[in-house]
C-alpha cells in the first residue's frame, strides 16, 4: 500500500521541488498537495489537492487536521517558514508525523530579529542587526527587511526614512557586500549533523536562478553549523544563508528552518535532503550519506498546458495536461 505524504505550499518553488524529489526516489508515495490558492503551476505535480488558509489564520490547523483524516496522511512536509512553525507547534493535534524542527527553534528562525538575538546569545556569527527604533546610523550601509518570511521581497537598501518601518514588522541589518552563498544541511532525528552542501548563487525575484557547488568554505561553515545544532533543537533539513566578504569573512544573515528552494538542484549534486526526510520520517530508515559533487545549475521557465478546458477550477484535478 502506498504511503501518503502531504506537501504544503505547492504553489512555490520549494514545495514543487520537494514533490519532484519525492517522485525521483521512485518510492511508492501518493502525494497530496495544498496551497493558499486553488490553482498554481504546482497542481499538476500532485495526486490530489486542497486549498488551505494561511498558516497564521484561525482555520489553518483545523483544515490540515481534516486533510490528514480524509487522505490518511502518513507524513507532512511543510515548505514555508510559517507552516513549519504552526504545524510543529500544533503537532499534538495532528494524527500524523510532521517533518520539522522543534517549535521553539522554528519560532526563533521564523523571525530574523529573534534569530540575531539568539545567535548573539549563543556566540554564533550573524550579521549586525537592530530594530528600526534603535537605529542611529551605526551602520554605514544597511538594509531594512521584514522580520518574518517574504524571502528576499520587501527589502530596502539604505532607506532615508527609517520611521516608516515599525519594530513589529521590520529590522535594520548592516549591509555586508560580497558573494552570497547558501548552505543546506541535514540533522538526523537523534540530533546528529548528517552533512551539508554550499553553493554560490545569484537570485532573480528572491529565488535562486544560477548556482555553483563550492567546497572552499566548508572548514569555516561546518563549525557554525555544529554550534547551531548544539544549542538548538534543529531536526531534519535547514538552510544557512551567508555573505562572503572580499577578505574571506563569512557573515550569516538568515536561517531557514526547513527544506529550502534549491532542493531540486542539490539532489542532483549528491545532497538529497528530501530523500533523507522520507527515509527517516516515513520509512524509519537511516538516511543515505551525502555524496556531494561539483556542478552548476540554472533555471528555466516552462509551461503547464491544460488543453480543452475553459475554467481554472477544471485544472485542479484535471490529469489531461502536458509540459512545454
Amino acid at each position: 500500500m502506498d504511503k501518503r505524504v502531504l506537501v504544503t505550499g505547492i504553489g512555490g518553488n520549494v514545495g514543487q521541488g520537494i514533490i519532484r524529489n519525492i517522485r525521483k526516489t521512485k518510492y511508492p508515495i501518493y502525494i497530496v498537495g495544498c496551497n493558499i490558492e486553488n490553482f498554481s503551476s504546482g497542481n499538476h505535480l500532485c495526486d490530489s489537492f486542497y486549498k488551505v488558509p494561511y498558516a497564521y489564520e484561525r482555520d489553518y490547523i483545523s483544515t490540515i487536521v481534516q486533510i490528514v483524516k480524509n487522505e490518511k496522511i502518513d507524513l507532512i512536509i511543510p515548505s514555508t517558514d510559517f507552516e513549519v512553525y504552526y504545524l510543529s507547534a500544533h503537532a499534538s493535534k495532528l494524527d500524523t508525523i510532521v517533518a520539522s524542527s522543534d517549535s521553539s527553534i522554528a519560532e526563533i528562525y521564523l523571525d530574523k530579529y529573534l534569530t540575531y538575538l539568539y545567535h548573539k546569545k549563543c556566540n554564533i556569527p550573524f550579521a549586525d542587526t537592530c530594530l528600526p527604533s534603535d537605529f542611529v546610523g551605526q551602520y554605514a550601509e544597511y538594509i531594512a527587511k521584514p522580520r518574518k518570511g517574504r524571502g528576499s521581497r520587501g527589502i530596502f537598501i539604505n532607506p532615508k526614512e527609517i520611521d516608516q518601518f515599525s519594530d513589529e514588522e521590520y529590522l535594520i541589518q548592516r549591509l555586508t557586500k560580497g558573494n552570497e552563498i547558501t548552505t543546506a544541511f541535514y540533522v538526523t532525528k537523534n540530533g546528529c549533523f548528517h552533512g551539508s552542501i554550499t553553493m554560490e548563487r545569484s537570485l532573480v525575484n528572491g529565488t535562486t536562478n544560477d548556482c555553483r557547488v563550492v567546497f572552499d568554505y566548508d572548514k569555516q561553515i561546518t563549525p557554525v553549523l555544529d554550534t547551531m545544532i548544539k544549542h538548538g533543537n534543529i531536526r531534519g533539513a535547514a538552510n544557512l544563508q551567508s555573505i562572503v566578504t572580499k577578505d574571506g569573512e563569512i557573515v550569516p544573515f538568515e536561517v531557514n528552518c526547513r527544506i529550502s528552494g534549491t532542493n531540486s538542484i542539490r539532489s542532483n549534486f549528491g545532497f538529497e535532503d528530501v530523500k533523507y526526510t522520507l527515509q527517516e520520517y516515513l520509512f524509519n530508515e537511516a538516511p543515505d550519506f551525502p555524496q556531494v559533487t561539483k556542478g552548476i545549475a540554472t533555471r528555466i521557465l516552462m509551461d503547464v498546458i491544460y488543453p480543452g478546458v475553459d475554467s481554472y477550477n477544471d485544472c485542479i484535478s484535471n490529469k489531461n495536461h502536458f509540459l512545454f
